[in-house]
């Protein structure tokens, strides 16, 4: 089954020193995103956090929270009627760009 999930990052929390280059120049930040089995009180089914190092996970160190998404889309029919991407509706997002 195929889900399209719609999420966003607060790019406040992100470690920049966890970007990292590609042989390609291009720049990454690795990224985890849990799908959750029930939604919370805003109706997220998912969680994204940044990604942690092989290292990091053998010591169990916690994960750090950077983001939230929904399912709006799934292959069996079940599309949410939420919109595929998120609204603000002050139109403000936060952000300082």
């Amino acid at each position: 089954m195929s889900i399209i999930i719609a999420g966003s990052i607060d790019l406040n929390k992100i470690d920049k020193s966890r970007i990292v280059e590609g042989k390609n120049g291009a720049k990454y930040y690795n990224i985890t995103v849990i799908l959750n089995d029930t939604k919370d009180k805003y109706g997220n089914d998912c969680s994204i956090q940044q990604g942690q190092t092989k290292e990091e996970r053998a010591a169990k160190e916690k994960s750090v929270y950077i983001g939230n998404g929904k399912i709006v889309w799934k292959s069996d029919g079940s599309a949410n009627t939420q919109a595929a991407s998120p609204s603000f509706t002050d139109g403000n997002d936060g952000l300082p760009f």
